[in-house]
């Protein structure tokens, strides 16, 4: 059957067994665990299966699979690094002050939107925004703190807002 004439499952089939082993090599040699490429395969895939028209404008299916694949990798690092800065700073908590497992995976989930929340940011964006809105700094205190002009500390915040306004909401 031509290519053209193929339903979109047979079409994401055929693209999937052409280049699954390909993408797990790859992302076997950059994470050194079979299992973590597998599963960043699986995922890699299920971004088509998501959306199965954009097979049809994939010209370079190595570079598109390893692109996709390489921004997963990079959110699961994110991801893990976020995880373990948590772990580290209730780590030393009494046990009563201790989460519990539900609070622990809660905790975790309000951690990864307000990461997702920030992407984007630019870091000096991001850190005039938090020292306003977490420790209460006024304008020319952050412009102080930061070694700015309070012009530039305006600008962020405009910033900031404008990017928060348009985040779409999961």
């Amino acid at each position: 059957m031509p290519a053209a004439d193929a339903t979109p499952q047979q079409a994401l089939r055929t693209f999937y067994h052409a280049h699954h082993t390909w993408l797990v090599n790859w992302l076997k040699r950059r994470l050194g665990c079979v299992h973590h490429a597998n599963d960043l395969a699986h995922d890699t895939f299920l971004k088509l299966v998501a959306k199965p028209s954009t097979l049809t404008h994939i010209q370079e299916p190595r570079a598109f699979l390893s692109t996709v694949a390489h921004g997963l990798m990079v959110d699961q690092f994110r991801k893990s690094a976020l995880e373990q800065a948590y772990l580290d700073a209730i780590r030393h908590l009494p046990v009563s002050l201790a989460p519990s497992p539900e609070e622990h995976l809660a905790m975790l989930e309000i951690l990864l939107q307000i990461d997702l929340l920030f992407r984007g940011l630019k870091p000096n964006v991001r850190n005039a925004f938090l020292l306003s809105k977490l420790e209460g700094l006024t304008y020319p205190e952050i412009a102080m703190r930061l070694g700015i002009s309070l012009r530039t500390v305006e600008t962020y915040m405009a910033e900031a807002l404008r990017h928060l306004l348009t985040v779409p909401r999961a």
